[in-house]
């Protein structure tokens, strides 16, 4: 997810948080956590070579790309049911639980048919509500968990980051869940000295037996070509982020650029080679996401899934 989750202020709260890296293990040792079709659209072209497809199981949708109609018209529930409705099996959660306590968000999710794999989440601010976080994922049936945004432009910031996430990660996996990082582009952009960039001190420092990687392909691009590392070959910039990594990369968010600005497209309309990166390396779940959805949210969502159930690579 590409929203404004608070890097500075994360920061500010790991200063008085260097506890919970000695003891949220131990509260969390004793809570017994187990883990338990639409109108139609404007379709995009879709590559049909190739004999493999993503398999319509792991197709899922990032809810920050439908946010306008959640808070507004048609509401959360229209808006969940027309992903249902589309075929989307899978929903990772941003902004909250609009009034339900997890429990009741599974209620609903199940009267669907859609199961919250994934969610964003910051960083936990303290023991609590690192147990409160892991327990509501348990709660929604969740796979996965993931931190979708830091930003610093100092190095001891983000080995500090990677010191929580290890602890978050280790507490996520005697719950059963898998714990992530979602990439943006500054992680491969900025200069933090001694020729290395936060992706470097965060690959270095993130456990690899704990921790997991939900690639955002269009960030990856983006960033390999702000960089001027992956002007010319882009995907192949992707590629070399994903099998350089320490850690297994598990998860994509699969959102398109447009080749003259730059910015976010819908899928299919823009410039990336999706089956290269797909072929090269599958993963267990595809997020559709734009930030900035084309035409409405709910056509971008129909547009999404369509395009990934008739990708061929």
């Amino acid at each position: 997810m590409c929203y404004g989750y608070d890097g500075t202020a994360a920061l500010q709260r790991s200063l008085d948080r260097r506890s919970l890296l000695g003891g949220s293990l131990a509260v969390l040792a004793g809570v017994g956590l187990a883990s338990g079709i639409g109108g139609t659209a404007a379709e995009a072209t879709t590559r049909t070579t190739g004999r493999h497809h993503v398999p319509p199981g792991l197709i899922s949708i990032q809810l920050w790309t439908v946010r306008d109609a959640l808070w507004g018209s048609p509401g959360y529930d229209a808006t969940l049911t027309h992903l249902a409705r589309i075929g989307y099996p899978r929903v990772e959660l941003a902004l909250g639980y609009f009034g339900r306590t997890a429990a009741q968000l599974r209620q609903f999710l199940d009267g669907i048919a859609i199961r919250a794999t994934s969610s964003h989440d910051g960083i936990s601010g303290d023991a609590a509500g690192l147990e409160q976080k892991i327990e509501n994922a348990v709660t929604l049936g969740q796979s996965f968990m993931v931190v979708p945004y830091l930003n610093s432009d100092k190095a001891d910031d983000w080995k500090r980051w990677a010191e929580q996430m290890n602890v978050e990660a280790a507490a996520a996996a005697a719950a059963g869940l898998r714990y992530g990082y979602h990439n943006h582009a500054h992680e491969f952009t900025i200069d933090l000295g001694g020729g290395k960039r936060p992706w470097d001190i965060l690959t270095a420092e993130l456990d690899p037996k704990l921790v997991h990687l939900e690639i955002d392909i269009y960030w990856a691009v983006t960033g390999g070509i702000e960089s001027g590392d992956g002007v010319a070959d882009p995907e192949g910039f992707t590629l070399d982020v994903i099998r350089s990594a320490p850690q297994r990369v598990l998860q994509y968010h699969v959102k398109d650029r447009n080749e003259s600005t730059g910015d976010m497209a819908d899928l299919g309309t823009g410039m990336i080679d999706f089956a290269r990166i797909l072929r090269e390396h599958s993963v267990l779940e595809y997020i559709v996401e734009n930030d900035t959805p084309d035409v409405t949210p709910q056509q971008t969502a129909e547009v999404g899934y369509r395009y990934l159930r008739k990708l061929r690579y």
